[in-house]
């Protein structure tokens, strides 16, 4: 067999030789990597998995990013406006900006896509609280009236990860929100390949020749976003090991995400490079359905609390401790909202847990645990869970299932029995999670919350008040305010933070940008 692959290799560069003497093999012009888990669902307004965030990076691009220093820059806006009462924002485009279809991006294609992604996003649901009016003025321009003061507005067009306000054409953009899109145009720096996505196996893109960058140097999500590639494919290989020797046999150029048992392996190989892109960091949450039992009771989500020891899910998932951190703070160890919270997620206390329980009157049923197996990231996570859980009392279905299904079973709210779920564990970059109006999970805004559906109209007060204040002092006292609640309610359970590392071909792979997420613009295949 692999005789016949040298062979057939072989005889493929012979006959592309002769017919192009000079011609560069299409090879060098084509990356391919292993993302962190595959690509089933493809609408990233629809989701928060990063899985299609990435993806929607690739295809579609947005008003504003954030540079390396955390800074926000215009990225399709040419210029903005601010009012002299602060009210009025208003908004122009940029010359040359073309849909995938030929087609050029219009005002109207942004205040659509804008009400779509606010719709769906924590943050954007609280800017749209305070906006009277949002309309285009002319086919490059568009202005957002404020109703009431609210500071955030830049900070929420820039939002870089999960939900990411991507700008989609008008007739995209009127989707339901809570329904998935079926046209892809986007106007990003490139071309998903619809034909030749086979799930479970490849997704396909290839440059935008027409994308128009911005003239700055690319900074992390900000900048000229060029592309130095043909082509990118992201090979589904669901088994870590055999991700790293396709890296290590020069099979495919890049992985996402490498475990980090497998880094020792690695690092061990001359030819590989190890990347921190993501030096800022990720949080890792249990999340818990608060619509049914019995996590529709407070004192069954804080015996859940009470049951955990973050160390022991952290050693199993990420392995080593100079990449992860024990942190009980929701709004992220190292932000400036950082607050701890004692004992309470680190050294579990199984009496307490198994008191609060028989309070809640849990009657035995098996809370349904889904485990995304083919998810990188946290795939040995629910084991852990399930260990614990049943320590404090309850009893625990663990649900084997690939990252796919899960996000789609997560956005049911049917019962367990009747195909819901009780709990299910992800992860969200800090900078997602560091304040309360950009943090998802926080949401009490009931059947409008993130997955899980928390309705707690104190925390929506606190929430909005943070985002209309203005004295530094004040929005840090109702940061902590929240942070209480969070660990009160049990809204939802922090697991702990770690550090994502990728993989490269050092000899062929240039230009990988750090950031919050892993972008493919501006990386360079030698």
């Amino acid at each position: 067999m692999q005789l016949n692959r040298i062979f057939s290799r072989l005889a493929a560069g012979l006959v592309l030789l002769a017919a192009v003497p000079l011609a560069q093999p299409a090879a060098a012009q084509t990356l391919k990597m292993v993302a962190h888990s595959d690509l089933k669902v493809l609408d990233p307004i629809w989701t928060t998995a990063f899985i299609t965030r990435n993806h929607g990076y690739m295809v579609y691009d947005v008003l504003f990013a954030r540079d390396e220093q955390m800074r926000v820059q215009p990225q399709m806006i040419d210029k903005y406006t601010l009012s002299a009462d602060r009210m009025t924002y208003t908004f122009t485009l940029r010359d040359g900006l073309e849909w995938h279809d030929g087609q050029p991006v219009t005002a109207e294609d942004c205040v659509a896509s804008i009400k779509r992604w606010a719709a769906r996003d924590a943050l954007g649901q609280q800017m749209m609280a305070s906006v009277g009016e949002m309309k285009p003025v002319d086919a490059k321009t568009f202005t957002i009236v404020l109703k009431e003061p609210f500071g955030l507005v830049i900070e929420a067009l820039a939002k870089p990860s999960s939900n990411v306000p991507f700008m989609m054409p008008k007739r995209v953009a009127e989707t339901d929100p809570f329904k998935q899109i079926d046209d892809y145009t986007g106007s990003g720096p490139f071309i998903f390949k619809k034909d030749e996505w086979k799930p479970g196996e490849k997704v396909v893109y290839v440059k935008n020749t027409k994308y128009k960058p911005r003239p700055e140097a690319p900074s992390m999500l900000a900048g000229g976003k060029v592309v130095k590639v043909d082509r990118l494919e992201w090979i589904a290989i669901s088994d870590p090991m055999t991700a790293v020797n396709a890296l290590i046999n020069g099979e495919i150029d890049l992985i996402e995400a490498p475990v980090p048992d497998l880094f020792p392996l690695l690092k061990a190989d001359k030819n590989i490079a190890m990347f921190g892109w993501n030096a800022l960091g990720s949080q890792i949450i249990m999340r818990l359905n608060h619509l049914h039992p019995p996590f529709n009771n407070q004192k069954a989500r804080q015996a859940a609390m009470y049951a955990i020891a973050q160390e022991d899910f952290l050693k199993a998932q990420v392995g080593d401790p100079e990449i992860y951190r024990v942190c009980n703070a929701p709004l992220v160890c190292g932000s400036a909202y950082e607050k701890s919270y004692g004992n309470l997620l680190i050294k579990p206390d199984f009496e307490k847990a198994r008191q609060l329980l028989k309070e809640s009157g849990y009657d035995g049923t098996p809370v349904v645990m889904m485990q995304a197996t083919d998810l990188l990231s946290a795939n040995q996570l629910p084991p852990v869970g399930k260990q614990a859980l049943e320590k404090a009392g309850f009893k625990v279905d663990l649900q084997a299932l690939d990252w796919q299904t899960v996000v789609s079973r997560r956005a049911k709210k049917e019962p367990p029995a009747q195909g819901g779920w009780n709990i299910f564990y992800t992860t969200t970059v800090t900078v997602d999670a560091d304040n309360p109006a950009s943090n998802s999970f926080a949401s009490g805004a009931c059947d409008k919350a993130w997955f899980g559906w928390p309705c707690d109209p104190e925390m929506e007060k606190l929430r909005a008040a943070y985002a209309r204040e203005t004295d530094p002092a004040k929005q840090k006292e109702l940061a902590m305010a929240v942070q209480d609640r969070i660990m009160d309610q049990g809204t939802y359970i922090v697991i702990g933070q770690y550090k994502a590392f990728g993989a490269y071909r050092k000899e062929r792979v240039s230009g990988w940008l750090a950031g919050p997420v892993p972008v493919m613009w501006n990386v360079q295949k030698k």
